[in-house]
Formats: structure tokens, sequence, C-alpha cells
């Protein structure tokens, strides 16, 4: 059987890298008033928070249409006997639910839509695993099985540098948003059931950057080999430094740099740092 992998664009999956390992991608999408751009495609990362600060209202973003994934996965029925589509959390986005509709109306393949119930590099986790194993040559329900079996392991803390973009998203109530600001709360969020809740609320962003690599320490500890990224939105330097932060203490912790795109970007905003991991 070949297996084709998929995945949107919010797991920020550099091009060379999904060429290199053949992983195809469908992009959501940022709308700057009345102008809509294809994330990772018609904007960049680094020309989309320059482009933040110059208008007045923030952007909104978009799922992929159910057309255009209907005919992406056409497209791939030519040449491929199966397909696994792993899309962001069905909690934050439709796009899940728009593949499991497409899926319904293409019969010319098997389809195996994937909800990785998170976002950013911790779905592209899944996503380079899979492409990995049916590089391979295993089948759709082994690899189906394997990304089941990372749940179990994968986990991911965030924190927003500035409440206001979560706010506006509807993220935080206002009374949240308020206090939040006033006493300078950096609140730790997580994944929880697919939609973005507080994991804890700390004071400071470097208190708060200690809690989440206690909460990574918990998992490192153990010495089984570990995956991890630092993700940041726009602040390159601090999150390779914390990269070397983990390498130095962990040697069975293998730690890459990856990025809060736009479409994510647009609702954490700029500032924003993460750590992902799951066990190898």
């Amino acid at each position: 059987m070949t297996v084709a992998i998929i995945t949107d664009s919010t797991a920020y999956i550099s091009e060379s890298q999904r060429n290199e390992m053949n992983i195809h991608m469908v992009p959501l999408n940022v709308v700057f008033g009345t102008e809509s751009y294809q994330e990772e495609i018609d904007i960049t990362t680094e020309g989309f928070y320059p482009k933040v600060k110059e208008v007045e209202q923030l952007p909104k973003t978009s799922q992929p249409s159910i057309g255009i994934i209907t005919e992406k996965l056409k497209a791939l029925a030519k040449d491929y006997e199966q397909i696994i589509f792993i899309t962001l959390s069905s909690g934050i986005s439709g796009t899940f639910q728009s593949v499991v509709t497409a899926q319904a109306m293409v019969e010319e393949v098997e389809v195996f839509p994937f909800d990785s119930e998170i976002s950013c590099m911790a779905q592209g986790f899944y996503v380079l695993e899979a492409a990995e194993m049916a590089n391979n040559g295993l089948e759709a329900e082994s690899i189906m099985k394997r990304l089941h079996q990372m749940k179990t392991s994968l986990r991911a803390y965030f924190m927003a540098d500035d409440l206001t973009h979560l706010h506006r998203g509807g993220r935080l109530n206002g009374a949240q948003a308020l206090i939040g600001s006033m006493l300078q709360v950096k609140p730790i969020l997580h994944f929880e059931d697919t939609k973005i809740v507080p994991y804890e609320k700390i004071r400071t962003k470097k208190k708060a950057l200690k809690r989440i690599f206690q909460l990574f320490e918990e998992d490192a500890s153990i010495g089984s080999p570990i995956k991890a990224t630092v993700i940041h939105a726009n602040r390159e330097a601090e999150a390779v430094e914390l990269k070397h932060q983990l390498e130095s203490r962990f040697d069975n912790v293998d730690v890459c740099v990856s990025y809060f795109g736009p479409v994510i970007g647009t609702h954490l905003g700029e500032g924003a740092l993460g750590l992902g991991w799951y066990k190898k």
C-alpha cells in the first residue's frame, strides 16, 4: 500500500522538509481587512509580525474550504492508495471536520483523518513520524496506531506575552484580560479536550518559563529518549537560548526550534513562547 501524508499549514514544517519527506500541505488563511493570504504560501512568518503592527485591526483567520481539501485528496488519489490527513485541534478550527466531510466525497482512495488535538510543531511531530513510517512502507493502520500511541506522552505548554490577542480572539473574557494585564500575569496555557485552556496562572514571564521547564523535567528526568521543540512568536534568539539550556541539562533530549506562524500567531500575539515534547 502507498500512503500519502498530508497536514495543514499550522504544523509549521518548512517547505524544504516537506519536500524532502514527501509531506503534502493545505494552507489555512490569514485575512487582513479584505485581503486573504494563504499561510506559508502568500505570507511568511517573517512578513506577518511586522504587518500586524502596521494595521489598526487584528487580522482574522479561516480554515481551508471543503472544496480545496476535496480537490487535494482527489489529486493524491491518483498516486496513492491511502491518505492520512493530520489536522490542528478540532477545538480551535473546523479543519478536521472539513476533512471528515471531504472524506465521504472522495471514493477513489481510503482517507484517515487524524485530529492532533494540538497545533504548531507539536502537531508537526505527528506529521514527521507518520511521514517517516510511510516512507518506510508501512500501511495507514500501523501509522494511525502509532499516532494514537504518541498522544499518551505528547505534551505542550505555552504562554502569551500579551493577553490582548487571546482576549480579542475570544480565548479570555474581558475581566481576565484586564486583571491579567494589570498584574502582569502570564498564564501557562495548554490543550485540554481539544481546546486552549489555562493550566496555571503565573505572575511573571520568568516564573512561567521556569514552571514549564519543571513540567518538562518530570518527563525528561526518567531518562527515556524525548523529542522536544521550543516554539516562538518572533523571538528566535530567546528560543535558541532555551534550546541550549534544555540540551545542556538533559542528554536524552533532542530539541528543535520552531515558530508560531501567522494563523496561530494571530491568536497568541508576538512574544509568545512554548515547549512541546513526546517520548520517542
